[in-house]
């Protein structure tokens, strides 16, 4: 018992740590209110397309519920996607690049940017049960411990392991309006978060909140079996402990999945599926 209390404090010490220089930053309804995706290109067909994939993003992101694009409902709201639209804008992600053979701007893959009216998106909410996730949603911070065949560690925003995970993990808060801290090196050496600790946590200590900050805590561990990464996460709302897995995917759905998760229950809207 007095080994857990300490390995509290240690994941307690290091939110406070994490968090310190980090003021949540309130997202505002026209950034709330909208969403992207990419397209081939500007053509009606691919607009439409695209229409259809950002009213599924925009109602996961302005509810917190990713059940949403699940539901019978869907077919038809998408079928009239582009209605819901107010303005839409394109950003050329080969901007810079000059066009070759018989390319031409509508054959290029760009950001398709939709923006929405809250009155609009509310009202296709309420047709599927759900309801906006309004008010500042609080910075969540990270403490993951990562294993594959060569190497363990516990993710550092300044790690060389895999330099890649912090900024995809980043990349995964984005779509829902959320923002995550992940702890530096120099912040897991000054409260002793090593590795085993950070996988022995239990989730009830590793859950805490501090102020209107939330701890996630989950495993990453690679499985040739699998073909890909089993991660394991774990959150603490109310007193309740969710847990949710994914298995045989690249760590950028893993950490899509870490925030769809944190979302679903810090919406209020229960365990992630």
């Amino acid at each position: 018992m007095i080994r857990f209390s300490r390995l509290a404090l240690v994941a307690i010490g290091l939110v406070c740590t994490c968090l310190a220089g980090h003021p949540a930053l309130a997202t505002s309804l026209a950034e709330l209110y909208q969403s992207q995706t990419i397209v081939n290109g500007q053509g009606e067909e691919h607009r439409q397309a695209g229409f259809k994939v950002c009213l599924d993003k925009v109602l996961v992101r302005v509810s917190g519920d990713q059940r949403l694009p699940a539901k019978p409902q869907m077919t038809a709201l998408r079928d009239k996607a582009g209605s819901f639209v107010r303005s839409f804008r394109y950003r050329d992600r080969m901007e810079g690049i000059p066009n070759h053979d018989d390319q031409g701007t509508y054959d290029r893959p760009h950001d398709l940017t939709c923006q929405y009216t809250p009155p609009v998106i509310d009202k296709v909410l309420a047709e599927l049960g759900s309801k906006p996730w309004l008010g500042e949603r609080p910075i969540i911070s990270v403490l993951l411990a990562v294993q594959d065949a060569r190497q363990h560690f516990v993710l550092a925003s300044d790690g060389d392991e895999r330099p890649y995970m912090a900024e995809s993990f980043q990349s995964a808060a984005g779509p829902l309006a959320m923002k995550i801290v992940i702890p530096s090196k120099a912040a897991l050496v000054k409260t002793g978060a090593i590795f085993e600790q950070v996988r022995a946590l239990s989730p009830e200590l590793l859950a805490r909140t501090v102020g209107n900050q939330e701890l996630l805590a989950g495993s990453l561990v690679w499985s040739d079996k699998e073909l890909g990464w089993i991660a394991d996460w774990r959150l603490a709302m109310a007193g309740k402990t969710y847990k949710w897995q994914v298995r045989g995917v690249n760590f950028d759905e893993a950490f899509r999945v870490a925030m769809r998760g944190a979302a679903q229950i810090l919406s209020g809207n229960g365990q992630p599926e």
